[in-house]
């Protein structure tokens, strides 16, 4: 039983730097521009299928990263010119109903060019295999390099926001984007820096997830829900926060469908008790950002702006 939970316990860690890297951009995006983009799991997405074609046109995983990671950060800023920047100044109906729009109209244009049968991206083989962890516990090297390059992400993010002019525009728009814009900023270079990192950080999560789970035009959508969760737990416009909360919605998520059911089994009856896991599972991180929001109302690391 020790075991599966240190199991479980590293699946979440690699689920839940994933969904960091997707919900880093995002956060920004709120906090400085107070942008609702809906759209943000479609970078996710076509970094996955972007990585899928380099990497089969250069034969290379290594050489399908390094093509894809730009690639997705130059169609984000296709997007934030053609579309988003249109957005800004409309109502946060506006922009939920025109990103949401861009999500149907990308999710057919994925299935007209890769089709809607899923793919798939090769494993590298120095990262393949598994390695001893405790007893008979092995566990899979490269969810250990996802777990290690999301970590290292995280602290390059840390120190690009923390120590550099850029990353101090960033916190500064994330405070007061009224007072930065006052003071000379070019307040449309600045939000077109922060959706280049989001759709790099966003395209990079999707790339290095495509050799574990297959790629559809539906894996946008499905991680863009927790994507908000993560956000409204840790405070929008907060990195810390996100990646707190990130690893938290991951952990619980993963752990909770597993031990979920084999908790209940000891008050109830086995078939009832798996029925019951799988329905009640999935409502653990809703639950958690509902108590999180109880006692904070701004999220774990959240302030309320100046607008």
């Amino acid at each position: 039983m020790f075991n599966l939970f240190v199991l479980q316990l590293l699946n979440g860690a690699q689920f839940g730097i994933l969904l960091f890297l997707v919900a880093a951009g995002l956060t920004l995006v709120f906090g400085i521009m107070d942008f609702i983009n809906l759209a943000h799991g479609v970078l996710y997405m076509v970094g996955a299928y972007l990585m899928a074609m380099l990497s089969a046109l250069t034969g290379s995983f290594w050489g399908g990263l390094l093509l894809a990671l730009p690639a997705t950060l130059v169609f984000g800023l296709v997007l934030e010119f053609l579309v988003f920047r249109r957005l800004y100044d409309r109502s946060h109906l506006d922009q939920v109903l025109a990103t949401f729009g861009l999500v149907m109209i990308l999710s057919e244009g994925v299935k007209i060019i890769w089709g809607a049968a899923p793919l798939s991206v090769s494993m590298p083989d120095v990262l393949s295999g598994s390695i001893p962890l405790l007893g008979p516990l092995r566990y899979p090297v490269y969810r250990l390099a996802v777990i290690a390059a999301g970590l290292a992400s995280a602290v390059g993010l840390w120190a690009l926001i923390n120590h550099t002019r850029a990353g101090m525009l960033l916190r500064a728009g994330a405070s007061n984007r009224a007072m930065v814009s006052a003071l000379g900023v070019d307040i449309s270079r600045l939000f077109m820096l922060v959706f280049a990192f989001g759709a790099m950080l966003a395209g990079f999560a999707g790339a290095i997830v495509a050799p574990i789970l297959s790629v559809d035009p539906g894996m946008g959508e499905s991680i863009l829900i927790l994507t908000f969760v993560v956000i409204v737990i840790g405070g929008v416009g907060s990195i810390r926060g996100a990646f707190l909360a990130a690893l938290l919605v991951g952990v619980v998520d993963t752990v909770g469908r597993t031990f979920g059911p084999i908790l209940l089994r000891m008050v109830m009856e086995p078939a009832a008790a798996a029925q019951l896991g799988r329905t009640l599972a999935p409502m653990l991180v809703y639950l958690l950002m509902a108590a999180v929001l109880f006692y904070s109302p701004t999220g774990l690391f959240g302030r309320k702006a100046a607008r």
